[in-house]
């Protein structure tokens, strides 16, 4: 059998699907599965088990110059690429206008079905061309959450129980390339502090982050800082500065990283602390010890759901740094292995 399963982005978005891939992959061994995924976000995909063809697009960017000639050869590209299989199942795990073109242009089998979201779940984008393009629409309970919704309408499109916790799937290898720093065993010491996100109204105090970095620095880890733009820098530099200002070394600014190189570097740490964000549910992924901070009584959604390996903590207008430290012991505590 031949799936095609419709995520493009946005990056965390693509991570809650993940777990769709392994559940196949259980129900289903022989099956081939493909994803259409927007371009950034394929390096991540690149490491996941069970993938057969990674169909990367750029519509982000097609759609603010449609009619120029290089948008209408890369979409030409696209189709013929999307096209060269022809699918059983296209599963649009998306539910919005593009991802709906996307399964609507991708080419069936006979006898082959396309399926989507019926409605809206709390919390999630949803628009009606979705429900147009599929042979079948899904229903999912209003109240499910994002890793969740994916893996039960995956399910009910092939029709197979749900029996195990979800499995990200995803596979990473230390590479030499990739380090950001030469010794495996300092990597291993280092704490992320993943402190980037899109919107403002997520983020966590600067005073915060150096506080918590302080106890972390005095438990014998050294802070590592990633950045995705410039504002991120400029915050990962201030940090680095006053962590380093008593006592050089005790926090580094990673590199500029690509999202496959990033995602090398989390994987090695011996934990992450990070705010509602791509690259945090990335560390969820990784199965890594991890403390997700929210603003907004949003976790029961996005956050992880690991019996106590990760945790996240809510609080308004943020949570306190105390209750992260003591989450972050939790999260120690259930890790630590048996005496």
């Amino acid at each position: 059998m031949k799936i095609l399963l419709v995520k493009l982005s946005s990056l965390g978005d693509v991570v809650h699907t993940l777990p769709v891939v392994q559940d196949i992959r259980a129900a289903m061994p022989d099956a081939q599965i493909d994803w259409v995924v927007e371009k950034s976000f394929a390096p991540l995909l690149a490491h996941t088990t069970g993938l057969h063809r990674i169909i990367a697009c750029e519509i982000r960017r097609w759609r603010k110059s449609p009619l120029a000639a290089a948008t209408r050869h890369e979409w030409r590209a696209f189709r013929q690429q999307l096209q060269q299989e022809a699918y059983d199942a296209v599963i649009d795990l998306q539910g919005l206008s593009k991802s709906a073109l996307v399964a609507w242009l991708a080419r069936l089998a006979p006898g082959g079905r396309r399926y989507a979201l019926a409605n809206q779940t709390e919390g999630s984008g949803y628009e009606a061309p979705t429900r147009w393009v599929a042979d079948v629409a899904i229903r999912i309970a209003a109240h499910t959450a994002a890793v969740q919704r994916a893996r039960e309408l995956a399910a009910q499109a092939l029709g197979y129980p749900l029996q195990s916790a979800p499995d990200f799937g995803l596979k990473v290898a230390l590479a030499p390339s990739g380090r950001a720093q030469a010794a495996p065993d300092a990597i291993a010491k280092q704490v992320a502090f993943v402190h980037g996100t899109s919107r403002a109204d997520k983020e966590w105090p600067l005073a915060h982050w150096i506080e918590l970095g302080r106890r972390f620095n005095a438990a014998g880890y050294q802070i590592a800082l990633p950045h995705g733009n410039a504002k991120e820098l400029a915050t990962s530099r201030a940090m680095a500065d006053a962590l380093n200002e008593r006592i050089p070394g005790q926090a580094i600014v990673w590199p500029l990283l690509a999202l496959d190189a990033l995602t090398q570097q989390l994987a090695h740490c011996a934990g992450v602390i990070g705010v509602d964000s791509g690259v945090s549910h990335i560390a969820v992924a990784l199965d890594l010890p991890h403390v997700q901070l929210y603003n907004f009584d949003t976790a029961w959604r996005t956050g992880p759901d690991s019996a106590g390996r990760q945790l996240s903590v809510y609080a308004q207008p943020a949570p306190s740094v105390e209750a992260v430290w003591q989450a972050w012991l939790a999260c120690q505590a259930i890790n630590r292995p048996a005496a």
